[in-house]
């Protein structure tokens, strides 16, 4: 069956679905990428973002919303990321509710270090080929990646269902929901 609504788009969706379905499969894999350290791609976008928002001075629930993450899952790779010395966390004194975390010496060397290694693999070669497309171009681009992760995100958010309590009985059995 031909998918004719995509018309001659085809190829770009194509690609576009490959690249996700790819780095999905790689997304939480613990990789050492030319260090001596190994976490995952979460975890270095997180260390990354924090690295390039370091003097917005943002909590870390900003910074989540900010990168497209839940709270959780930001909060998660931070806490892998500090428990390998690659970050810090702080507090404004007199308010220890609200978490601020900035990267360590070791995350700056391990940062420096993974650069230069996924520049090599990879970003040498599509930058190259990123010098060869106009300044609209690009931004028609962006523009389009922009869209397809903000619909994901957006139906994402709308298909979760309602969590709902559900009571356990003396022996451990859940009960009806309330």
């Amino acid at each position: 069956m031909k998918l004719e609504w995509m018309g001659k788009h085809r190829a770009l969706i194509e690609k576009i679905i490959k690249y996700g379905n790819a780095y999905s499969n790689t997304y939480k894999q613990q990789r050492s990428y030319g260090t001596d350290i190994t976490f995952s791609a979460a975890q270095i976008q997180t260390l990354e973002y924090i690295l390039e928002a370091e003097e917005k001075d943002e909590k870390m629930s900003e910074m989540a919303a900010r990168l497209g993450v839940s709270r959780s899952t930001f909060s998660k790779n931070v806490k892998h990321l500090t428990e390998k010395g690659l970050l810090e966390k702080y507090h404004l004194s007199g308010n220890r509710k609200d978490i601020y975390v900035k990267p360590s010496a070791k995350g700056r060397e391990v940062y420096e270090q993974y650069t230069r290694f996924v520049y090599k693999l990879c970003f040498e070669e599509i930058f190259q080929y990123a010098d060869k497309i106009s300044e609209e171009d690009k931004e028609n681009f962006i523009r389009i990646l922009d869209l397809f992760a903000d619909v994901l995100l957006w139906y994402g958010k709308k298909e979760q269902k309602p969590r709902k309590l559900v009571k356990i009985d003396e022996q451990g059995k859940p009960d009806s929901p309330m």
